[in-house]
This record gives C-alpha cells, sequence and structure tokens, in this order.
C-alpha cells in the first residue's frame, strides 16, 4: 500500500470517527417527550434505544466508509486515464512538431527525438498527477 493511500485511509477514518462520535452525541440528548400515544418510537426500554440508535450510527458509518472507497476508487481510475490521454496528446504533439521539421533532419535523428520527448514528456506528466503542484510545497516527498 503507498503512503497516499495509507494517508488517505488514516483521514477518512479519522472523519469517519469524528461523524460518528458527533452522531453519538446528538442521540444521547434527551428525546422530546411523546404526547400523542402510539407515534413514538421508542420503547420504555433506554438501553434498547440506545442499541438502536448506536446500530442506525454505525450503518451510516458503514455506508459512508463504503462511499469513500467507491469515490477513491473512481478517482484513481480517472487519474490513470488522465496520464494515458495526456501520454497521447504529447505524442501525438510531438509527430506534429516533428514532422514540422523533418525536412531538415534524418529518419534516425527523427526517431531519436520522438522517443526522447516521449519518454520525457510521460515522466513530467506521471510526476503532475501523483505530485500536484497545490500539494508540492507541503508535502516533502515531492
Amino acid at each position: 500500500m503507498s503512503k497516499d493511500s495509507q494517508y488517505e485511509d488514516s483521514v477518512s477514518s479519522m472523519v469517519l470517527e469524528d461523524i460518528k462520535h458527533r452522531l453519538l452525541s446528538a442521540f444521547r440528548t434527551p428525546s422530546a417527550p411523546c404526547h400523542h400515544p402510539g407515534s413514538c418510537t421508542l420503547s420504555r426500554n433506554p438501553a434498547a434505544d440506545e442499541e438502536l440508535r448506536r446500530a442506525k450510527i454505525d450503518g451510516a458509518i458503514t455506508w459512508l466508509r463504503t462511499e469513500l472507497l467507491e469515490m477513491r476508487s473512481q478517482d484513481r481510475e480517472l487519474a490513470k486515464t488522465l496520464l494515458e490521454l495526456n501520454s497521447e496528446i504529447q505524442k501525438l504533439r510531438s509527430e506534429q512538431e516533428l514532422s514540422k521539421n523533418s525536412g531538415s533532419r534524418s529518419p534516425s535523428e527523427i526517431q531519436g527525438l520522438e522517443l526522447q520527448a516521449s519518454g520525457q514528456q510521460g515522466k513530467e506528466a506521471e510526476q503532475e498527477m501523483l505530485c500536484p503542484k497545490s500539494r508540492k510545497k507541503t508535502d516533502s516527498m515531492c
């Protein structure tokens, strides 16, 4: 597991724990008195009510965790697609640039320049996707 995904996991866990604590404290307050018999869902057993509340909260947290994991998966797929598209765009730009300049160079020089350009651009694109400019200042790994 990479350091970024470990960091994201710990941040997600912290956020979920914070939400859990807030929900628990919100549901710990005394409920409003019931004026209509039969319309109150709370039983006369406070322990059972507390267990029901906790089960609902745990279910909500589980749902949130699932959604966050799905969003992370989609984010990674999008990043991969963007890297591939960026590489293809850079390759096409290089080919276009080389075709403009091909009249003054030999075929072996053109092929060498194509390989050099595509390799450098691929590295730059990958570095940019892994360490966006906004994070470079705060993340010592980038």
